[in-house]
């Protein structure tokens, strides 16, 4: 069987559902991000209670299918964005549909009811976050991480920056590196 959880984003959280998944008496085979394959016959009453168990930490097991569905789509963009140096081959509709074997538009209009927003907005808010990341660390420079997260140009990633965070990189920098607090 396999059990969906949302905001399940590091190793810990590996940890900690696979703790509470034996604390209930369920033996996991598989454990990624957001998805628990269990070995056996599961209970109503453990997955209630591993239910209980894991939103202590802030995870949430997941039955509804558009919320899982969701929730596939998010991990597929913050893994590309956040642990892929893979430059796409195809367009991100035709990756994030092949990745999930579903209809292109389906995801896209599931995604924006829900969420509120586009699947577009939502991959350039993850790699805005990221860039901001990059530049705090202060170990790569604009061109660099422009680069790295395969915008076209230097332009494009301050462009699309600016309309997100309302300063340009050169700002954010300024501001982060003055302040030590976290923007």
């Amino acid at each position: 069987m396999d059990l969906f959880i949302k905001n399940m984003v590091s190793s810990r959280c590996k940890i900690i559902v696979e703790f509470e998944l034996r604390k209930a008496g369920l033996k996991c085979t598989s454990i990624d991000q957001g998805k628990v394959t269990v070995a056996g016959d599961v209970l109503p009453a453990q997955i209630q209670q591993v239910g209980v168990s894991l939103f202590k930490f802030g995870l949430v097991l997941m039955d509804n299918k558009k919320s899982i569905l969701i929730e596939k789509i998010k991990q597929v963009i913050v893994d590309l964005v956040f642990h892929s140096e893979m430059r796409l081959k195809t367009n991100f509709s035709d990756y994030l549909s092949n990745k999930l074997n579903l209809d292109y538009t389906y995801l896209a209009n599931t995604f924006s009811d829900v969420q509120g927003i586009t699947i577009e907005q939502f991959l350039i808010l993850n790699k805005i976050q990221l860039v901001k990341q990059l530049i705090r660390q202060d170990e790569l420079s604009l061109t660099e991480i422009s680069w790295k997260l395969h915008y076209s140009s230097v332009a494009h990633l301050s462009t699309q920056f600016k309309k997100v965070t309302g300063l340009t990189p050169s700002q954010f920098k300024d501001l982060a590196f003055q302040s030590h607090a976290p923007l």
